[in-house]
């Protein structure tokens, strides 16, 4: 690991001032993928700004009805809260399927948003990836790839986004609000990331010295009834093969309202809007769920190792699709 600063900022706008002033500087929260990426020297910033004592660190109320989650609320706590448990299951779930429960006691909300890829190239600094050297070259598309995009990627980059929390979070229609030197603004999460395209580099729509404080869920009645699906290699501890996040509500055998969003499968948490236009107003059975999954799966672009996940994404949808319209018909 590389030498570098250590700063414990005494408030928010300090933290992005000092972040704006140090081209090199990242914000260090629970650490959980920074620290590992920094030994790795993926990523080696000339100063870290300790932000754990700014607060940011509860779950309120908000008084449209919604939730705002701090960026500092830790995983674990956020998965055992009552009112997210209730009012939005699918993101419970998401979180206990990420990680560890070790990780999740460390791991924090705004953290999560900003966690790298864990593509093998990106993570070994004797490799090209243009999402670490930009011009040097995608090894994945020619190696090792089984885990990597089918939506959404491009020639200088088939990275997959690995977390299962914003995965939920984008089905959920969630904002993020950020604090800058610019002041302060909130971004939807489904325009918060980048697609590669030419440049991989840039994953999200932050500017340098932006601080992410918090995060905010609209109050969706249906969101109850939802679920998180989860395929992958062994039971815990593995990142997502294919996962989906789903809410579906229903009156008189139609589909009123839907939410669906993929992850393990595009650069960043995949929100199917083709899906779901298809869903809405259509009856709920196996055949429309079938043709949704397939519409939105008509762009999928697989490489020789990763072809499967298209019918795999296509098999999730249908079967998690059905098994939330039967609890609903009970």
């Amino acid at each position: 690991m590389k030498p570098f600063r250590y700063e414990r900022a005494s408030s928010p706008s300090e933290a992005a001032t000092l972040l704006a002033q140090t081209p090199t500087g990242a914000f260090l929260g629970g650490g959980t993928n920074l620290v590992d990426l920094m030994k790795l020297e993926v990523m080696q910033p000339d100063l870290l700004i300790d932000i754990s004592p700014l607060g940011f660190d509860r779950v309120e109320a908000l008084p449209d009805g919604g939730v705002r989650i701090g960026a500092l609320v830790r995983n674990s706590e956020l998965a055992a809260e009552r009112t997210i448990r209730q009012r939005y299951p699918v993101l419970a779930q998401a979180l206990l399927a990420g990680a560890s429960g070790q990780l999740r006691n460390l791991a924090t909300t705004g953290g999560n948003l900003l966690q790298r890829t864990r593509c093998l190239y990106f993570q070994d600094i004797s490799k090209p990836c243009n999402k670490r050297v930009p011009g040097s070259g995608c090894s994945a598309r020619a190696g090792e790839h089984r885990n990597l995009a089918i939506l959404g990627a491009s020639e200088a980059c088939i990275a997959t986004h690995p977390s299962d929390m914003a995965v939920a979070l984008i089905a959920l229609d969630a904002r993020v609000n950020v604090l800058g030197p610019g002041g302060e603004r909130t971004i939807p999460l489904s325009k918060f990331y980048r697609l590669p395209g030419d440049q991989p580099q840039y994953e999200t729509v932050l500017e340098h010295g932006e601080l992410i404080t918090s995060v905010d869920l609209p109050a969706i009645p249906f969101a109850t009834r939802s679920h998180y699906r989860k395929v992958r290699d062994r039971a815990s501890y593995a990142f997502a093969l294919v996962s989906l996040a789903a809410a579906l509500e229903l009156k008189d055998g139609l589909i009123s309202d839907v939410r669906l969003a993929f992850g393990g499968v595009a650069p960043a948490p995949w929100r199917a809007y083709k899906a779901e236009q298809i869903l809405r107003g259509a009856p709920a059975s196996e055949e429309t769920f079938r043709r949704a999954a397939e519409a939105e799966l008509a762009a999928a672009q697989p490489l020789r190792d990763n072809a499967f996940k298209v019918p795999l994404a296509r098999n999730v949808l249908v079967r998690t699709l059905l098994d939330l319209s039967r609890e609903e018909q009970r």
